[in-house]
């Protein structure tokens, strides 16, 4: 019973087991209830105070963007400013409108972050006890739960019983379908290269295959993180907020600390898309050397450190889009899902699939022979060889990206713009092209 647990789980510390009196093989109250409930308590707790140091450091960001000091009042250098401001919330009058309804209205920021806090149980943080659970379709359960936060969102928008509420829920929901299914098709490329949907499978994926799959597929890490832009509702593709046009879309109405569950969504959804592109393309918490540690404790904490590091060098990528990006206008969103990160997404799962077959051994119906069973491996996934490192490298940088580009432009040449003076002068002038033609023709036929 120990082995199975401790192949199906991953292990717990010794100490956990002394907590509970048990002794091997039976440890069922110390691998699914005392241990899990420590690492539930211990991940909710430092998510929720980095989503709200988060806030304070796009501040600080944005601030040194724009030759400003940012928040230097509250604590020193303005580190106290997020325990400020939750104060501040929590203190503030919640109101609601008069004609909402109160249920819906009450119970849909409760939906948006119970669907971004409940992901992170899936997320491998680090090697070994650094993960609350490793299922077999940790990914899936990943984007099926994270994209129900659309419907607070949407549920928001509606109950307010607001004009401008309701025009945030519509932009939101649209594009969230949008770019969820370009999401969905970016981390395909990935898999077909892992053979699971374990999250913790992936990273051993990549370790056995001694490359971050990031250098594999270059275009559908890029799909990825502009869908993830989009999926987080963050500038350029704040279009469900919009201040300019729309006060603050679906929370206008919304004070207080219902408010801010919105904004503890928002970055606690930040958090995991950044985790999940971690995960899958970059390695998650592996890096070269680390290996080298023998102490195990310290192994997990470096590997957790080496994770987060990865996971701020993507939110920080986050806020410097926000500050140098303009938002884009609701057509040119979606003219981008549909008419380029969709066909990209589709492209790339088609090239990636080529490659990956004319790479296996001849005994497989391959060509090059560029893949071979790794020692030790029992699930019978192939890993590249030196060669077929390199040639997955060059196929991905060199020649996809490139036959992706000119398809894509072949499909959007009438769309090259995002202007739309531009593409309704066009088809005036198409119109009169197709006019002139035909009277041509009936001049020339000698009909009136």
């Amino acid at each position: 019973m120990s082995a199975i647990l401790t192949k199906l789980l991953l292990v717990t510390p010794d100490w956990v087991r002394s907590l509970t009196g048990e002794r091997q093989p039976n440890v069922f109250w110390a691998e699914y209830v005392v241990w899990p409930l420590i690492q539930i308590v211990i991940v909710l707790f430092v998510i929720l105070t980095l989503v709200a140091y988060l806030v304070y450091l796009e501040r600080k960001v944005s601030a040194f963007m724009q030759a400003r000091l940012g928040p230097m009042r509250v604590g020193p250098w303005g580190l106290l400013q997020p325990a400020a401001d939750g104060l501040k919330l929590l203190l503030k009058e919640d109101i609601i409108p008069l004609k909402a309804d109160k249920t819906v209205f009450v119970i849909a920021p409760i939906i948006s972050v119970v669907a971004a806090l409940v992901v992170l149980s899936v997320i491998p943080w680090g090697a070994a006890w650094a993960t609350i659970a490793n299922v077999n379709i940790g990914l899936l359960f990943v984007l099926a739960v994270s994209s129900v936060s659309v419907l607070g969102l949407v549920l928001a928008g509606w109950s307010s019983n607001s004009k401008y509420s309701l025009l945030g829920a519509l932009r939101s929901s649209a594009q969230m379908v949008s770019y969820e299914i370009a999401m969905g098709l970016s981390i395909i490329g990935a898999l077909m290269f892992a053979r699971t949907l374990s999250m913790s499978g992936i990273v051993e994926a990549q370790q056995s295959d001694g490359i971050w799959y990031a250098f594999f597929q270059p275009a559908g890490f890029l799909l990825y993180m502009i869908s993830a832009l989009g999926e987080t509702n963050r500038a350029p593709f704040d279009l469900p907020e919009a201040e300019s046009e729309l006060v603050a879309g679906y929370h206008t109405e919304y004070s207080g600390f219902r408010w801010a569950l919105f904004f503890m969504a928002e970055y606690a959804a930040m958090i995991v898309t950044a985790s999940v592109a971690v995960t899958l393309f970059l390695g998650g918490w592996s890096f070269p050397g680390l290996s080298l540690i023998q102490d195990r404790t310290i192994f997990v904490l470096v590997s957790i450190v080496v994770f987060a590091a990865k996971v701020f060098a993507l939110i920080y990528a986050y806020m410097w889009f926000r500050w140098t990006w303009p938002r884009y206008r609701y057509d040119q969103l979606m003219e981008l899902g549909w008419k380029w990160m969709i066909p990209a997404g589709l492209a790339n799962i088609v090239l990636t699939g080529v490659w990956y077959v004319l790479a296996l051994p001849e005994s497989a119906g391959g060509l090059f022979g560029f893949m071979q069973a790794a020692p030790g491996q029992i699930d019978g996934r192939l890993v590249p060889t030196t060669a077929g490192k390199l040639y997955f490298v060059v196929t991905g940088f060199i020649i996809s990206i490139p036959i992706m580009w000119v398809l894509l432009a072949t499909i959007n040449r009438r769309s090259r713009d995002f202007n739309l003076q531009e593409q309704r002068q066009l088809q005036m002038q198409l119109r009169r092209e197709r006019l002139e033609k035909s009277a041509s023709a009936q001049e020339a036929d000698g009909t009136p």
